[in-house]
């Protein structure tokens, strides 16, 4: 191989180095881009031409990251805070309840193609605050066992919404998406069969995304409540596994299920 053509393997090089040293990491991709443009042989125009081709071909990564931005400034400002005093007033409002009232008005919205903003720009900075606001009602903090069944909660029933709601969108990805594989295997369907099929099937997976969720939600807040009564402090995790593991907990679930 000749020697030459490893230096263009510099970009590489520096990218390692940079972030091995910590340095900035735009700065570091913006040299690393020039060095390779450099050593490549690479005019300015033909180089400038190749960075806009790129930015315009990934524009959608700046939307990702205008979500965490923007999400991020709401959430500093007190987002979170206003969402759990907004829970607090309503009363028996369990976090089940609140993650199944999110997950039909997302597959709503979803049959019209309007997007919240999933995890990151909605069931973070709102829903999460508002079902753990509801948990801790009684006065006592959530454990952090219970809290990271709560996020799986919350991200699952966002899955299952949109998954399941896009799909009644005529014209939306999902659908073209199925279209053209049917289409594929000789089978010429309307995108508006295909969302009239898709209802009953949206609305069977929402019933049991509801029921699944809110018998989870159950068994938590009721081994919350052994432990709060064993210990006094609901974020005693090591008797919140105990009391949960134990036999006498199984049974106890099995029969409230």
């Amino acid at each position: 191989m000749d020697p030459t053509e490893l230096l263009k393997l510099l970009g590489i090089v520096i990218v390692v180095v940079g972030f091995a040293l910590r340095l900035d990491s735009i700065l570091i991709i913006m040299v690393a881009a020039v060095a390779t443009a450099v050593v490549g042989g690479m005019d300015p125009v033909a180089f400038l031409d190749t960075l806009g081709t790129s930015f315009v071909s990934n524009r959608s990564m700046c939307i990702f990251i205008m979500t965490f931005v923007i999400t991020g400034t709401l959430e500093r400002n007190g987002l979170r805070q206003a969402a759990a005093e907004l829970i607090g007033r309503i009363r028996n409002a369990t976090s089940g309840v609140i993650v199944s009232v999110y997950g039909v008005i997302r597959v709503l919205f979803a049959a019209f193609n309007v997007n919240f903003g999933g995890v990151a720009g909605f069931v973070r900075p709102i829903i999460m605050p508002m079902a753990q606001a509801a948990v801790e009602r009684d006065g006592k903090k959530i454990s952090e066992r219970h809290l990271e069944e709560l996020k799986g909660i919350s991200a699952g029933m966002d899955n299952v919404a949109w998954f399941f709601g896009q799909v009644l969108f005529v014209g939306g990805a999902g659908g073209l998406l199925v279209q053209g594989t049917l289409a594929g295997l000789g089978y010429e369907v309307s995108l508006l069969d295909l969302a009239r099929v898709q209802v009953p099937v949206a609305i069977i997976a929402m019933l049991v995304a509801i029921v699944y969720y809110n018998v989870i939600d159950r068994r938590l807040m009721r081994r919350r409540a052994r432990v709060i009564k064993a210990t006094g402090d609901a974020t005693f995790d090591e008797a919140a596994r105990a009391a949960s593991d134990g036999p006498a907990s199984g049974e106890k679930d099995g029969e409230d299920a």
